[in-house]
């Protein structure tokens, strides 16, 4: 490999033009971007794989609880009776300004969440006429 290097490469690169230094410049950067880009939604993707429906806590904003639930973030705000405006506000301080406790607040959101997910009421069995198989 080193004896490649010695031979081969370092008289190629030696032999570029400002036009190939520019063409090799830019492919490694693209290279580099691409690649920055792939480890970040991989990295992404294998989080929220394991944060589904995480325990709602207080440290949580509304948009962390409706991705992790996969639910819409309006459903949350109106459930709380907020505008539908993106809010940063951890759940804690949403509580506090509403005068309600971390827990009813908590219980708001599930309730909001089940009624958001589909199917919803649950489906009853079928039912068999004449009480035939």
């Amino acid at each position: 490999m080193q004896d490649y290097v010695k031979r081969k490469l370092l008289p190629t690169l030696a032999a570029f033009n400002w036009k190939q230094w520019l063409a090799l410049t830019a492919f490694i950067l693209v290279l580099g971007f691409t690649g920055l880009h792939a480890v970040r939604i991989a990295r992404e993707l294998i989080y929220w794989q394991y944060h589904r429906d995480e325990e709602i806590r207080g440290w949580m904003t509304i948009g962390y609880v409706a991705h992790s639930y996969r639910v819409s973030p309006y459903v949350l705000h109106q459930a709380l009776g907020l505008p539908d405006r993106p809010d940063t506000r951890p759940l804690r301080e949403i509580a506090k300004s509403q005068n309600r406790s971390m827990d009813e607040t908590r219980a708001i959101l599930q309730d909001a969440i089940t009624h958001a997910r589909p199917p919803y009421p649950p489906p009853s069995p079928p039912r068999r006429e004449g009480g035939g198989r």
